[in-house]
């Protein structure tokens, strides 16, 4: 049997059992669509500046602590640190 005449007689053997292996096709349904997710609206976009809006007066809060702790710390050291004209500050601290 030569090849060219395989296609003239049938499938050779080989291809009809490449066949049997496959499995069934899948058949995906596309007539209908699914329904379309709405935009971003307004007061989403609102809260979002909100959110930040809070992160940003906790930051302001917080840096105002640490920066209230520090000058209540170095006044306290000025005002401990012995006065006279055998001790210099240089104030490096």
């Amino acid at each position: 049997m030569r090849f060219r005449d395989v296609g003239r007689r049938g499938s050779a053997p080989g291809v009809r059992m490449l066949g049997l292996l496959q499995p069934d096709p899948i058949i995906v349904d596309v007539g209908s669509q699914a329904a379309a997710t709405p935009d971003i609206s307004v007061d989403f976009v609102l809260g979002m500046f909100e959110m930040a809006g809070i992160f940003l007066l906790a930051a302001a809060l917080g840096s105002a602590l640490v920066a209230g702790c520090v000058l209540l710390v170095k006044r306290r050291r000025q005002r401990l640190a012995p006065s006279g004209p055998d001790h210099t500050t240089l104030g490096l601290s």
